[in-house]
């Protein structure tokens, strides 16, 4: 009869050594651990020098090979992601406080000015849809390096154009190298960050996003004062480009990342997917109407506190933008809101921050209208980040692609309420724009319940 009886001591520490080995070799590709894989230990004295060897794995390889939060490599990943946030957004924005000067400096009208901001924009929508494709054929820090790079570049070169349809041609160039950045990075860190700090990375990411944005306008605004629009865009420029090669220096490279085909049929079969999926359609939609109702609102307050009874000043006005800052905190902060309560609670929460933000605007108080603004951004800022952080790990296939379609729409929805909202505030003032973004913040409230009810469904 063979015996039942439990393993011996050293057996068993033989057999543990061995079990550990094994995970070792399968948690990481680097030759550099070559030694953890070697034979399983036959003599009961070697396993505990055995084991010994399982705690060299580098900080990062833990936990299934994904970035943790507060390890070297997590802080690489922020800082490089928020330069690149930076870098985009200060790019993208900082032809808005000079659009006047421009005008005057071509003999152009006002409309034919704002060409200088809405054609990037508009690339850079379009650029999305192809963007996250290449990016999952060819690599995400291949794709975002480049990006950065080409956008500093054709910034540089529009300070030396005389004609304002080269101005508009960089421009329009600028944008579709942009849209390599924007959806890639949201990609990247859905890809290698752990599952559950994503939320996290992708606020201080989108913080970058918010400081770039508020950076851009207010540095090309001043320097344009003492020292002429050309200067100060080379200075932006000169600014990204030192911000892109600090991105291809110190970001790690893709351990997760899985190339996919560029072929029309593969394409269609991800894009298939991501619709019939139960939560990101309405991502989309989510994206589309939050960015609607941010830049209504941020499109047309300036026209109210310039009449009457502030009557402020071009300058003063110009000044709000430090609202943004906001955003710098209520961005990290929602992110490590999701991984106590959940991403839809989380969301709902700003969304009616937003809101009680736009019901202080409709004071006469100064007072009051300043602070519904920065509870409003924060708001912003925060949901965002929320519904961003949601794409990558609800995409199972092709997250470059999901994350340029929710960034299109995003894009979408500021051309389309943006304009929209022009039309309210001609005919009925700043109430009128208040009732459409009060409009666009309730659809987003619906869309958050429904997103709520498909947290628990699993992904398409």
């Amino acid at each position: 009869m063979h015996s039942t009886a439990p393993l011996s001591a050293s057996t068993a520490a033989a057999s543990t050594a061995s079990a550990s080995t094994a995970a070792a070799s399968t948690t990481s590709a680097s030759t550099t651990h070559a030694a953890v894989t070697a034979p399983a230990v036959t003599s009961p004295a070697a396993a505990p020098a055995r084991l010994t060897t399982i705690p060299t794995l580098p900080e990062s390889l833990a936990h299934g090979g994904y970035i943790q939060r507060g390890s070297t490599a997590f802080w690489r990943v922020t800082l490089a992601l928020f330069a690149a946030g930076f870098a985009t957004f200060a790019l993208l924005y900082c032809v808005q406080p000079i659009l006047p000067v421009l005008s005057a400096d071509f003999a152009i009208s006002p409309a034919t000015s704002s060409l200088a901001l809405s054609c990037a924009t508009a690339m850079l929508a379009l650029g999305l849809l192809i963007s996250g494709p290449l990016s999952d054929a060819f690599g995400r820090k291949n794709v975002m390096v480049t990006a950065l790079l080409l956008a500093s570049v054709c910034t540089l070169i529009s300070t030396r154009m005389q004609s304002w349809q080269g101005i508009l041609l960089l421009r329009m160039l600028m944008g579709l190298a942009l849209s390599g950045v924007a959806a890639v990075a949201m990609s990247y860190l859905a890809e290698e960050i752990q599952p559950t700090q994503i939320a996290f990375a992708m606020g201080l990411y989108i913080s970058g996003n918010s400081i770039g944005g508020m950076s851009g306008r207010l540095l090309t605004g001043v320097l344009t004062d003492f020292f002429g629009w050309r200067l100060a865009l080379t200075a932006i420029g000169c600014c990204a480009l030192a911000a892109a090669l600090m991105f291809w220096k110190i970001l790690p490279p893709s351990r997760h990342f899985r190339p996919l085909s560029l072929r029309p049929r593969s394409l269609m079969i991800s894009l298939h997917l991501h619709w019939r999926d139960a939560a990101l359609p309405w991502l989309f939609a989510e994206g589309f109407l939050l960015m609607g109702a941010f830049v209504t609102l941020f499109n047309y307050i300036g026209y109210r506190l310039m009449e009457s009874p502030w009557q402020l000043s071009q300058a003063v006005v110009g000044l709000l933008s430090v609202v943004y800052l906001t955003g710098t905190w209520s961005s990290p902060k929602a992110g490590l809101m999701t991984a106590r309560f959940g991403r839809a609670p989380v969301l709902l929460g700003f969304l009616g921050l937003m809101l009680a933000g736009l019901l202080l605007t409709m004071f006469n108080a100064l007072w009051l209208v300043i602070l519904g603004l920065l509870l409003f951004a924060a708001g912003f800022f925060a949901a965002h980040s929320v519904a961003s952080s949601w794409i990558g790990p609800r995409a199972h296939r092709a997250k470059g692609q999901a994350a340029s379609l929710y960034l299109f729409c995003y894009y979408l929805g500021s051309s389309l309420a943006g304009t929209l909202g022009g039309l309210f505030w001609h005919r009925f003032g700043w109430s009128g724009v208040g009732g459409f973004i009060a409009l666009l913040l309730s659809l987003a409230l619906l869309v958050g319940w429904r997103l709520r009810l498909a947290e628990s469904r699993p992904a398409a």
